[in-house]
């Protein structure tokens, strides 16, 4: 807005900051953080939390709004500023939706998976009663700014999950980000997605993913920000990695949850004639490639049959399953019969 900005430049109050940052994110880049806001002069508070899913709930929520409150921040010019992974942002998004009913706040992603996924959209959230983002809003940031370079810190396991998020998009709506995956793959995960010179055959492989991954999810989400249509592409993954991923914490991140879902899911896709056995084995073999889990013990076949009790349950009593019908193509179907995905987990387990 023009005019806060205005407000905000002419003003003779000291411009002001609260930030929350993720508490390792602040072991490696707290410092130059502080050195930014007292280089420019600007009076900050900054909260060093553990956020992980574990600790993501409403009480860590009302202890960041207690901080909030003491600093006292105006609401029209002070925006929040969250600064660490998917949890991280899930948190502050929900604290700063229910302060003063909505205060503006920033998304500053530092993992590749909040990169492509966390940093757009509306949603945010914490987990209750053992469900994952059980309670939560659409609350959209107001801006989202992106730095690749948070990335090279994270560990090799944390860019393998990243890609779990950025294969849904591909398999969903993209070939050509399906082939930069399988062709780049190895090349992603060994330069934890910098942008490196005399990669001459790769071509910025890792600014091209992120941009289409980017790209693909903002054109699904867009149109539908409050999910008011409950057929959405982006839940491939999500039918049976929320349950998978709360009961077998912390053993598996989300990226790797959901990648195993979709390698499930992609069974399916094949019981059912969708895809064919080449494609098939394309997919599966991409997965190994971005270093991703396809299968888990704690997945079970009760696991399966409960969680989709539970998809029935909030998709007004339809599947409502998203399921790839080639290399970047897709549909969602609810005609999916039980036997179908008996003999689709049975082959799964086998292989």
């Amino acid at each position: 807005d023009p005019q806060q900005t205005e407000l905000a430049t002419t003003s003779k109050r000291k411009l002001r900051r609260f930030i929350v940052i993720d508490e390792v994110v602040d072991k490696l880049y707290g410092s130059k953080v502080r050195e930014y806001f007292e280089k420019n002069n600007v009076q900050h508070k900054i909260l060093a939390l553990p956020t992980t899913e574990e600790t993501k709930s409403m009480e860590l929520v009302l202890n960041i709004l207690h901080e909030v409150q003491s600093f006292s921040l105006d609401r029209r010019t002070e925006p929040i500023i969250a600064i660490g992974g998917g949890v991280c942002l899930d948190i502050v998004g929900l604290a700063a939706s229910l302060y003063r009913r909505r205060t503006p706040y920033i998304r500053v992603p530092t993992t590749l998976l909040s990169y492509v996924d966390a940093s757009v959209g509306a949603k945010n959230g914490v987990n209750f009663l053992q469900c994952k983002n059980k309670l939560g809003g659409y609350t959209p940031p107001v801006a989202s700014f992106l730095d690749r370079s948070f990335i090279q810190s994270i560990p090799r396991r944390h860019i393998s999950n990243g890609l779990g998020e950025i294969l849904k998009m591909a398999l969903m709506k993209h070939k050509g980000l399906f082939d930069l995956l399988k062709n780049h793959g190895k090349h992603l995960l060994d330069t934890k997605f910098q942008s490196c010179n005399g990669f001459a055959d790769h071509r910025d492989a890792a600014l091209q993913t992120t941009r289409i991954a980017i790209e693909t999810m903002l054109e699904e989400l867009a149109p539908n920000l409050w999910e008011d249509d409950l057929d959405r592409l982006v839940d491939f993954g999500h039918l049976i990695s929320p349950e998978l991923e709360m009961r077998v914490l912390p053993s598996l991140m989300h990226g790797e949850a959901v990648n195993i879902d979709m390698a499930f899911m992609t069974y399916v896709a094949h019981a059912r004639g969708l895809l064919g056995a080449q494609d098939k084995e394309q997919i599966l073999q991409c997965m190994r490639g971005l270093e991703l889990p396809l299968w888990h013990r704690g997945c079970s076949w009760a696991l399966i049959q409960s969680a989709l009790r539970e998809r029935l349950r909030h998709g007004g009593g339809q599947l409502r399953m998203p399921l790839p019908t080639g290399l970047g193509t897709a549909d969602i179907f609810n005609d999916t019969s039980e036997e179908t995905l008996e003999r689709a987990y049975k082959l799964w387990v086998k292989d």
